[in-house]
């Protein structure tokens, strides 16, 4: 059974587990404290936050978000009828647009996934065009809470890592992928870590 981050004390108990293994990530307690949970709700409405997220900024994409909101764009049968061109006014790139018409007309069964194991889960997230690899961790962490999950291609935390754990260079999507797994079965504390002390390493949010 996978195990889940149930309530800020659960949460608070995998970061004690992680730095007692990693002492490292004590540097991160003693500026940040404690991280927050944060749950978002599942199915086609989180994942269509998460792919407008991508490669953009907090703000950008907290914007987009409200323009759908407000013009009642943000479910799933709105988005099926959408055209392209209002989907656009929006904000949504041409990219997007397809990756959310694709979403849309996916037919996931997200109530199925409680009984899954975090592989599955990826496996049927990532077959639709435009989820990838970090589009389905999001979705495990935030919305599922499962607790041992690293969105390694996450670039805050490629480079949150990289200073804390004193590297020279930014770490890659597959160095830190394979540093993450000592963290285990902790690593979606180790992220949540990680994003907050990105805010001291740039100065701003790692995540909206």
């Amino acid at each position: 059974m996978e195990i889940l981050i149930k309530d800020q004390k659960s949460l608070e108990n995998s970061c004690e587990q992680l730095i007692n293994h990693t002492p490292k990530f004590k540097q991160v307690l003693d500026l940040h404290g404690f991280p927050s949970i944060r749950k978002r709700s599942g199915g086609f409405k989180a994942l269509l936050k998460t792919i407008i997220s991508q490669q953009l900024s907090v703000a950008a994409a907290a914007n987009i978000w409200g323009r759908l909101e407000s013009q009642g764009f943000a479910n799933l049968k709105t988005i099926k009828s959408a055209d392209e061109a209002v989907l656009r006014s929006l904000g949504l790139s041409r990219q997007k647009v397809q990756y959310v018409k694709s979403l849309a007309f996916s037919g996931i069964k997200f109530h199925t996934f409680e009984g899954s194991d975090d592989e599955e889960i990826i496996s049927v997230l990532t077959s639709v065009k435009g989820i990838g690899l970090w589009s389905a961790e999001i979705y495990l962490m935030f919305s599922m809470m499962r607790s041992d999950i690293f969105p390694a291609g996450d670039l805050a935390l490629q480079i949150s890592a990289s200073h804390l754990f004193d590297n020279n260079e930014k770490l890659s999507e597959k160095e830190l992928r394979e540093k993450s797994l000592s963290w285990s079965p902790n690593r979606s504390a180790a992220a949540l870590m990680l994003w907050d002390y990105y805010a001291s390493v740039k100065n701003r949010k790692g995540i909206f």
